[in-house]
């Protein structure tokens, strides 16, 4: 099930009270096409609240980026150079409609010269993990120094606050929140009359002090992150969805956004499969009791998501499904009297740094689920000398929450009786008194999600 990070938060002292304060996370869609950052920009000016206004790279950027790396690593620089200059292309037309005086202009090519120039040159040194985490970070850095150019051509006031010099993970990867509190403080106290911080999102510096990411999706992250360090009154997730709907829009007909969600429902949504918000977002906030809101940059008037603490009705909320699942079965009739069996299971998937999402156990046989098969086949090996292992792919975690979801009564023959026509290959009942989970395989998974919309909610 769910597992938490391991952040640091076990010093909570240095905290000081920082309502007057919120949190703007805008994603790549939001900032995605020049008109889009306009939006952002009237969003932000609409209180006279201080904010740190995060910001995703430009939508479709990363992606771009991450095809740059891949052609190096395949020491392609052909194909490096192709993507490099379509993506160079892109942003010069950006800007040209983004900025209407000449100055900002100016500003706005020296800005993309100098990253594109920093990605042609990459292409003449050899190739290496910490220059693809480099390449990755121009997304982030380019938004927010256009976001930031945008801005002054406007005259409205703001300070530019680079998150590699305050966003630091440790050698685990796991953020040092106490450490990116006190620099965030020590920056914060300089400029006591400035309302407007522009940030980045994902980027990070790690602890060889080489940049690095808070991995996909980790904008989220930041926005959390950079909240629990000053204690922000709120953390706002500007996407292009009215909030958390109650089940994927894509796929199924009839669904309708959340209004008020727990921090546990929210957390176990995100884990399992909704694409609003990234999985890791919710534990800062939650700590530290931060609402967080998710809204629509496109329609900003819309209330949108509030996730809190407090626990809002009882039963079925929303469902989410997680694609690209491993089941793997190890079957082992020297299980039921083997002490220490399943302990010996754990820690091969331990070595290998793979978490677990779903276990079941009988007396002779026990089944998890992945989803990353980086280290498959030497997991398999290993666990082969404690019994016969079967590994299903291509499968499917469906997910249904709801306050009190696993402890109501009837539900989960309620939800069962939704799949009648579909094979379930594993259910976790009562590991999370939030989640019912169930695997299926993934060809299963669209209309199995449809039938539970249809039977679990009143329409």
């Amino acid at each position: 099930m769910l597992e938490t990070k391991n952040l640091k938060f076990e010093s909570n002292n240095y905290l000081k009270p920082n309502t007057y304060m919120k949190i703007m996370k805008f994603g790549g869609t939001s900032v995605g096409k020049p008109e889009r950052m306009h939006q952002v920009k009237e969003l932000i000016t609409r209180d006279n609240q201080k904010k740190i206004v995060v910001l995703s790279a430009l939508s479709g950027t990363t992606n771009a980026l991450v095809g740059i790396g891949d052609a190096l690593a395949d020491a392609n620089k052909t194909l490096a150079k192709e993507r490099i200059d379509t993506l160079h292309k892109h942003y010069l037309a950006f800007y040209k409609e983004l900025l209407k005086t000449e100055s900002a202009q100016k500003k706005a090519e020296k800005i993309i010269a100098e990253h594109f120039e920093f990605l042609n040159i990459i292409l003449k040194i050899s190739f290496n993990e910490a220059i693809n985490r480099d390449i990755l970070a121009q997304g982030e850095l380019l938004s927010t120094k256009l976001f930031y150019t945008l801005l002054q051509e406007l005259d409205i006031p703001a300070v530019f606050l680079p998150a590699l010099d305050f966003m630091s993970i440790d050698e685990n990867h796991e953020p040092e929140l106490k450490k990116i509190s006190e620099k965030l403080e020590s920056i914060l106290s300089n400029y006591a009359d400035e309302s407007f911080f522009i940030t980045q999102g994902y980027i990070c510096k790690n602890h060889r002090n080489e940049v690095d990411n808070l991995k996909r999706g980790g904008s989220d992250y930041s926005a959390s992150l950079i909240g629990a360090a000053i204690n922000a009154s709120v953390v706002e997730i500007w996407t292009d969805i009215d909030g958390m709907h109650n089940n994927d829009p894509r796929i199924v007909d009839q669904t309708r956004p959340i209004a008020e969600m727990s921090f546990d429902e929210a957390a176990e949504l995100a884990y399992f499969g909704a694409k609003i918000l990234h999985p890791a977002s919710i534990w800062p906030a939650q700590h530290h009791n931060i609402a967080v809101k998710l809204l629509n940059t496109m329609e900003p008037d819309a209330p949108g998501t509030t996730i809190t603490a407090q626990e809002v009705g009882i039963g079925v909320k929303a469902l989410a499904a997680k694609d690209g699942i491993t089941a793997i079965k190890i079957k082992s009739s020297r299980m039921l009297l083997a002490y220490g069996f399943l302990r010996k299971v754990f820690e091969v998937f331990e070595k290998y740094k793979t978490s677990i999402d779903m276990i079941t156990t009988s007396e002779v046989a026990v089944s998890v689920t992945v989803d990353d098969v980086s280290h498959l086949s030497e997991i398999v090996k290993e666990l082969e000398a404690y019994g016969a292992v079967e590994v299903d792919q291509n499968q499917a975690i469906i997910s249904i929450v709801g306050n009190m979801i696993a402890e109501s009564k009837g539900s989960i023959a309620q939800i069962m009786n939704c799949l009648t026509d579909y094979p379930v290959r594993m259910v976790s009942y009562g590991g999370s008194r939030h989640n019912v989970s169930l695997l299926v395989d993934a060809q299963f998974k669209n209309a199995a999600l449809q039938s539970l919309n249809d039977g679990l909610f009143e329409w």
